[in-house]
């Protein structure tokens, strides 16, 4: 048996994605930081996945906010891993993106890496309205997430670096010696008075 690291395949998995669909080829995954997170119960309901942008609105590394009278002056942290400045983290909740079917599961990585800005620059994409992460609708976003999946999966010849995305978690230890995967603290921003 050998050990699965999660978080390796889910790179290898985003790197096809970005070589393969259009839609994300301005992905640049050696800036994109891949971890996991676990959550207290395994069931399907919940969140599935996070991503933290690390950059504000148009790429910008400070901005500044208002809380009642007082001005405050929010700064982003650097973060930097194998020689990369990362600019967006994306943290997959473990068991239970584990233990969505394997369509559901790429939806979600895919649903995240959508929200990645067209400009590469850190930001969110940004959709016209009050739900700027979604659009005017979440059910329509998905359904293109849904629609994207499908694209892709016909695009593959064989599925086989889809095979970690196979089962549950538990299902994954039986075939496994040890299932592992980077965690990393969520990054704080620094926040001073302007």
């Amino acid at each position: 048996m050998t050990t699965l690291n999660l978080t390796g395949e889910l790179e290898r998995l985003v790197g096809d994605i970005v070589r393969r669909m259009p839609e994300f080829s301005h992905i640049d995954p050696q800036q994109l930081l891949v971890c996991i997170s676990t959550t207290r119960n395994g069931g399907i309901h919940g969140t599935y996945a996070k991503i933290h942008p690390l950059r504000f609105e148009g790429g910008a590394r400070t901005t500044t906010a208002r809380r009642g009278r007082r001005t405050f002056t929010c700064t982003m942290p650097e973060v930097e891993h194998g020689g990369a400045q990362i600019l967006y983290l994306i943290y997959f909740l473990v068991p239970r993106f584990l233990n969505l079917p394997l369509r559901e599961k790429l939806i979600t990585v895919f649903h995240e890496l959508y929200h990645v800005s067209p400009l590469f620059n850190g930001d969110l994409r940004r959709f016209p309205g009050r739900n700027y992460a979604h659009g005017s609708s979440t059910r329509k976003y998905n359904a293109l997430m849904a629609a994207l999946v499908d694209t892709y999966l016909d695009r593959l010849e064989g599925k086989q670096h889809l095979a970690f995305l196979e089962g549950t978690l538990e299902d994954l230890r039986l075939r496994h010696s040890a299932v592992v995967g980077r965690k990393f603290a969520a990054p704080r921003m620094k926040v001073e008075p302007a």
